[in-house]
Parts: structure tokens; C-alpha cells; sequence
């Protein structure tokens, strides 16, 4: 039974889907005129680990997440670039896939643009209109918060509270549109020289909020299963798409909301933004660092919880994903010379059922990688003490190997045996290695550095073990 944290209602809540073995999904995605920091990363990372979890355990995930591609920022760059704004989105949705594809993110099932759908959006905005929810206004159009029972819910605050906060934010020429400071922008007219769309109400463009109804709504259904995104996202991004959406549709508009922790960084654990300057993109972090330890650093902290970025987590994240690799090529090494015929060993069927149980038992509880990834943990150190054992059976080693790659997949870490760019001179180093064998059994120990040496030169490591001498590439 699978547990999820909703941020609407504050509690653990036990997930059920509206259709039986499908969960519809629906996750904020980033606005395109930059390449992505890490902190957006997180988010990426942390949807796309509990959507691997659902499929592990079975579900039919349909998987949306939107680029927004009208927003001021893009107007602005594409004036520096002398581009246009679809240009300049077209620019980082694909720099997007090529950072999100290094760390193994999947693929989302759609990934919907603002300028797609525009008439579905002035669709939504017309509906509210009609239901007296929305008002134009000198070529705006503004939504009645205050007439939404509900708002204010998710975030935790009062209306009266709201209001405060809103009175602050809002310009004065903002404040002589609208009736009520808490009314949001559904549509605003254009400026001289940007983007704009025809509408009932003036040429313009859609305000932010809208975008992320209209898509979910028109791809997902009136109710989805799974809304996700930022904390930072709650107030009032996610606000505003409750209101907007159920007062158009009469239904509830998520089931789940989840949100994910911030990116810190430095000792104050400042958030990590662009707005702030203090982030780091993943198009040049991955240039240094493995994208597969940015991403096991990132995926084995549960979503809610805040991640402080630092060389130190990273270092640490490097070296415990390197325990289970080695763990897992020891095995693989091992079954070179492991006994064929012999079965899996009903003790170690046993060991493996009850990890996998104790693995899916932390995971169910709102996704709590940090238990996972401890009984992975465990796993790869049992891996160790079976591959050093003295005839250790082939289908046992299959076994203990094919179960840490179905776990680390849930982590988007994909294990293997080494480069296969190197396969085609892989002879030529066992045959270098197999000739030092040949000279330390002669115990011509001149003859045995030499090729040890060589070997170096190449970048291979040599290590001599019980079971024969193991080699690896020092990447």
C-alpha cells in the first residue's frame, strides 16, 4: 500500500487511483530561456523517481509535464539575442532533453507548449468569464479570488492574510484594474513589440497560472491523480490553478499534491535560484561531474526533504554509488568461474525475497529513499561476502546482480560491467594481463612490473585477488 504526503490536507494518505492500475500525473516544468540549474533538476529528479517507483510497482504512469514558452524572461532574452521567443524556447527545450537525458530522466509521456494551445487557453479564460468568475479590464482579464470558497487551502493561509501579501506585490496601475488586490492576471494585453495572440478581450497572452490548468485539464482529464512541483510553487502558482480549474469544471482538480524540498547552498542554506545568482546549471556541472552521481546524489534524498548542494555531498555520493558498482561488477567478475549447474540456494531466494519486501516497504511509506537505499546497502555488501565465497553458483550471482539493477533503476542509476567503447581492445589487456600471470608464476618479478606498469599507462588497475587477477579502467 503505497503512501503519499498531500500537501492539501497535510497527512499521509493511503494513494488510490481514480482508474485501477493507472496514475495520471501531472508535474510543473521549467520556463525554457535558460539551461536548468541543479534546483531545477531536483524537481525533475525527484518526479521521476516516483514515477519509476509506480511503474516498479506496476502502475501505467501517463506523464505529463509542460514547458511554459510565453513568459517576460523569454521576451527579454529573445530582445538580446534578436531571436524570437520561440526560437529562444526552442533553444533550451533542447538543451533541456540533452541535460534531463544524461540523468537518466525519463522521458515524459507528453510534454505540452503554451503556444500549442492558445485557443484552449482563451477557451478556459472565456468559460470563467461566463460563470462570473473572471472580468476584463482595459484588454486584462482578472480572476475573483475571493469568490473561490476554497482559496487559500493548499497553502495554509487566510484570506485576510492572503490579501496583506498581495497589497504589497501589486503595482499601482496593477491595483486601478482590478477589484480586489487577491485577483490574479488570467490574460494581459500586450506591450509594444511582444508576442501576442488575438482574443475577445485585447491581443495579448496568457498569465502563468492559466497555462498550467488549461494543459493539465485538456490532457489529463477534470481530475488528475498526482500534481507535483516546487515548494516555492504552492503559493500561488498551485493556488491559483485550484481555483481556476474547479470553478471551470466542478470537480476537484488533484487528488495528491506533492511537493519537493529546495537545492541550499552554502552554510546559510540559502534556496538556490536564478533570481538569487547563486546557481549552478547542469550543462556545465555534468561537464565535471558524472551526470550518474549528480543523479544518485539527488534521487537518494526523499522529495520533501531540502538537498544542500556541496562538493562533500557529491564526494560522498561518488564514493557510496561506487560501492555498489564494485559490488555488482565483483559479481560479475565472479561468474566467470562460478558453478553453472549449481541452483540458487534456497537460503539466499529466501535473503533476496525478504530485501525486495523490505525495499518496497520503505518505498510505499511516501517514498523514503534513505530506508531504500539502505537495504541497497545491505544487498551490495552480502554481493561482496557471496562473490568472495569459495564456489559460488552461477544463478545465485545472476540473482543478487539483476535484483541491484532493478533497484538502482528506480534511482534512474543504470549499472553495468564497463565501457563498451573499450570492448575492442579488451583482448589485448587480458592477453598483457594473462602474460603477467604467466611471468609472476615464473616468479620473474622484473618481467610481472613491467607489464603492471604498462597496463598503467593504459589506465587499466590491476587487482590481484584470490579468485585471479580483476582489472578496471580508471575512468
Amino acid at each position: 500500500m503505497i503512501q503519499l504526503y498531500n500537501t492539501l490536507t497535510n497527512k499521509k494518505e493511503e494513494f488510490v487511483p481514480r482508474v485501477p492500475g493507472v496514475v495520471n500525473m501531472y508535474v510543473c516544468g521549467p520556463t525554457v530561456y535558460n539551461y536548468i540549474h541543479i534546483g531545477n533538476a531536483r524537481s525533475s529528479i525527484a518526479f521521476d523517481t516516483v514515477r519509476r517507483y509506480f511503474e516498479f510497482r506496476g502502475y501505467h504512469v501517463n506523464y505529463v509535464s509542460n514547458f511554459t514558452d510565453v513568459d517576460d524572461k523569454i521576451i527579454r532574452v529573445g530582445h538580446e539575442q534578436n531571436i524570437s521567443p520561440r526560437a529562444v524556447a526552442d533553444k533550451y527545450i533542447e538543451a533541456f532533453y540533452e541535460d534531463t537525458d544524461a540523468l537518466n530522466i525519463e522521458r515524459a509521456t507528453l510534454n505540452p507548449r503554451v503556444m500549442d494551445i492558445m485557443d484552449d487557453i482563451i477557451a478556459f479564460v472565456e468559460a470563467l468569464v461566463a460563470k462570473g468568475y473572471a472580468y476584463e479590464s482595459q484588454g486584462d482579464v482578472y480572476y475573483r479570488a475571493r469568490k473561490f470558497k476554497n482559496y487559500g487551502q493548499l497553502s495554509g493561509q487566510s484570506v485576510d492574510q492572503l490579501e496583506e501579501g498581495a497589497s504589497e506585490r501589486i503595482s499601482t496601475v496593477e491595483a486601478l484594474k482590478k477589484e480586489d488586490p487577491l485577483d490574479f492576471a488570467l490574460w494581459k494585453a500586450a506591450k509594444p513589440g511582444e508576442i501576442s495572440w488575438d482574443s475577445p478581450w485585447s491581443k495579448g497572452r496568457p498569465g502563468w497560472h492559466i497555462e498550467c490548468s488549461v494543459m493539465a485539464t485538456k490532457y489529463l482529464g477534470a481530475t488528475l491523480d498526482i500534481h507535483a512541483g516546487g515548494q516555492d510553487l504552492e503559493f500561488p502558482h498551485h493556488e491559483n490553478e485550484i481555483a481556476q480549474s474547479e470553478a471551470k469544471t466542478g470537480q476537484r482538480f488533484a487528488n495528491y499534491w506533492l511537493h519537493n524540498g529546495f537545492v541550499t547552498i552554502g552554510d546559510d542554506d540559502e534556496k538556490m535560484s536564478k533570481s538569487l545568482g547563486n546557481f549552478v546549471t547542469v550543462h556545465e556541472l555534468i561537464k565535471s561531474v558524472s551526470p550518474q552521481i549528480l543523479r544518485f546524489f539527488m534521487a537518494t534524498t526523499q522529495y520533501r526533504r531540502p538537498i544542500r548542494y556541496s562538493q562533500a555531498n557529491l564526494d560522498e555520493a561518488s564514493a557510496n554509488l561506487k560501492k555498489i558498482t564494485n559490488a555488482y561488477q565483483n559479481a560479475g567478475y565472479r561468474l566467470r568461474f562460478a558453478e553453472p549447474k549449481k541452483a540458487l540456494e534456497s537460503n539466499m531466494a529466501a535473503y533476496l525475497q525478504a530485501k525486495k519486501a523490505a525495499f518496497i516497504q520503505a518505498m510505499d511509506d511516501d517514498l523514503n529513499v534513505q530506508n531504500g537505499i539502505t537495504v541497497v546497502y545491505e544487498i551490495a555488501k552480502e554481493v561482496n561476502v557471496y562473490s568472495a565465497s569459495t564456489a559460488p553458483a552461477a544463478a545465485t550471482l545472476i540473482a543478487l546482480r539483476t535484483l541491484l539493477q532493478e533497484l538502482l533503476q528506480i534511482f534512474g542509476i543504470k549499472l553495468t560491467d564497463g565501457e563498451t567503447e573499450h570492448q575492442n581492445d579488451d583482448q589485448q589487456i587480458e592477453d598483457l594481463i594473462a602474460q603477467r600471470d604467466v611471468a609472476r608464476a615464473q616468479r620473474d618479478f622484473a618481467r610481472s612490473d613491467a607489464l603492471r606498469d604498462e597496463l598503467k599507462e593504459r589506465g587499466i588497475i590491476l587487482e590481484d585477488t584470490p579468485q585471479g587477477t580483476r582489472w578496471k579502467r580508471n575512468e
